[in-house]
Formats: structure tokens, C-alpha cells, sequence
């Protein structure tokens, strides 16, 4: 099984609450399967850097699983179906990261080469 980093973007106008159950029926969906959550992260309520479907905010969620290829296909296409995720990525990693992503400040790599 590889490693995947999938990176949601649910609406702006839904509740901190709705945006937890959306990441864990998503992650429901992947365990269930024989995959496994290796770390998820709420990025909270930002500001898009376009509008998209006339929403300037949404909700940003990090989910780092390994799994197979046909579970994560089957994950793609329930964001894609679903009526609250406005866009989402998912990226394979060659090794799972160790700490919290450059988001929310796990990374000193910009520090360092500013210094």
C-alpha cells in the first residue's frame, strides 16, 4: 500500500462540527476498506485565493492515510459527489511525515533559509 496526502476544501458557511463529521466519514471510509489514518489536520476557515462558487472562505482538512489505489479512487469519488466539498487534491507521498505540516508550523525550512 502507498501513502497518500489528500487535502479538502469543504464550504465556507458550514459548522466546525459538520466539517469534523465530513473528515470522519471520510476517514470511516478508508479504514474500512484496509487503509489507515496516518494523521489528519483541520487548517480551520480560510480565505480561497479565488472565489469558488461564489464562496471567498472554506474549510481546509489534511488527511494523511496509506491505503490502495482502488479505496482511494472510491474516496475521490465520494468528495467529488459530495455536495459540501467544493475541491480537494491527493498527492503520494514516498514516506509519511513526521510532524505537523509547514500549515501549521511543523516545518522550520522557511525559517531557516530566511536566517
Amino acid at each position: 500500500m502507498a501513502i497518500y496526502e489528500t487535502v479538502f476544501i469543504a464550504r465556507g458557511d458550514l459548522s466546525a462540527k459538520q466539517v469534523e463529521e465530513m473528515t470522519k466519514s471520510f476517514s470511516d471510509l478508508l479504514t474500512a476498506n484496509k487503509g489507515k489514518i496516518l494523521k489528519t489536520e483541520n487548517w480551520g476557515l480560510r480565505t480561497l485565493a479565488y472565489k469558488i462558487n461564489k464562496s471567498k472562505k472554506g474549510h481546509y482538512v489534511l488527511i494523511e492515510s496509506e491505503t490502495d489505489g482502488e479505496t482511494l479512487i472510491e474516496a475521490e469519488r465520494q468528495m467529488r459527489l459530495h455536495d459540501d466539498v467544493m475541491r480537494y487534491m491527493t498527492i503520494k507521498l514516498d514516506a509519511a511525515s513526521e510532524d505537523q505540516s509547514a500549515i501549521l508550523g511543523g516545518s522550520d525550512a522557511g525559517k531557516k533559509e530566511a536566517a
